[in-house]
């Protein structure tokens, strides 16, 4: 039996009234096959009968609420996640108790990786607003992959670009100026609306300034001045949480990149 997270983010137990498995607190009827983040998300490239195999082993979990987390860093590593709605912050706990963020994940991506190697979460994940996700138990997943090998190399790919993004931030915080990281940030967020049907140049942000600048190396203030200087160049326009791109090509262009 695998356990669920409570609103504390403590791991219990499922109890008498726990959800089934499988079963989608939001809509009972959606399974893998009919999921509108299936191109996104690892049932891609799998045929019917290959989709019904996996989806045979996915939980769907209770929503989480805003601020609950998934999991917290240290604790056993059993499941990965995909997420189906809303969206979620990963962040690592130093010595000395501070807070530093290590992503944001959205609909149709995967969550908990960090666990697969040590078999213990490397870092903390919770939700950013009201989410649910969908729980693949990696052990099952593992036995799975070795059956269909369309599964296995679709997850090897989700793990490849894993260590992409690793390096991109990497070259993010060493090279990048202020105003590159924060274009690049938001262009990033714009891709990755797209890609879920969202609209790319206009979108709120679930996360604080001060995730957004623990993120990408930057003090709060700095990330607040950056938000201002590029809507004085008419880039962006921001209302409250909310970004506008105004001018994709120019937010590009600070990275030396062209519109296609």
């Amino acid at each position: 039996m695998y356990q669920t997270v409570d609103q504390r983010g403590n791991t219990v137990s499922p109890g008498a009234n726990a959800i089934s498995a499988r079963a989608c607190p939001h809509n009972p009827a959606v399974s893998c096959s009919n999921c509108r983040l299936s191109d996104l998300c690892l049932p891609i490239a799998l045929n019917k009968s290959e989709i019904d195999q996996l989806d045979s082993i996915i939980e769907r979990n209770r929503p989480l609420g805003k601020g609950e987390h998934l999991y917290r860093q240290r604790d056993e590593f059993r499941s990965v996640y995909a997420v189906r709605s809303g969206s979620f912050k990963s962040y690592v706990l130093t010595s000395d108790g501070k807070s530093r963020v290590t992503g944001f994940c959205m609909p149709g991506e995967i969550l908990g990786m960090d666990g697969i190697g040590s078999k213990v979460h490397g870092v903390s994940t919770m939700a950013l607003e009201h989410s649910s996700i969908c729980e693949i138990p990696f052990s099952q997943l593992e036995k799975l992959s070795h059956q269909l090998p369309n599964l296995q190399s679709r997850f090897f790919a989700i793990m490849g670009n894993e260590i992409v993004k690793d390096q991109h931030i990497h070259t993010l915080l060493s090279s990048y100026t202020a105003e590159q990281r924060l274009a690049s940030f938001l262009l990033s967020l714009s891709t990755r609306f797209a890609r879920c049907q969202r609209s790319p140049d206009r979108f709120l942000l679930q996360m604080t300034r001060g995730d957004i600048g623990e993120y990408l190396g930057l003090t709060l203030e700095t990330v607040s001045r950056g938000f201002s200087g590029l809507q004085k160049k008419a880039i962006i326009s921001v209302n409250n949480r909310e970004i506008a791109i105004s001018d994709m090509t120019s937010l590009k262009a600070i990275l030396g990149e062209h519109d296609h």
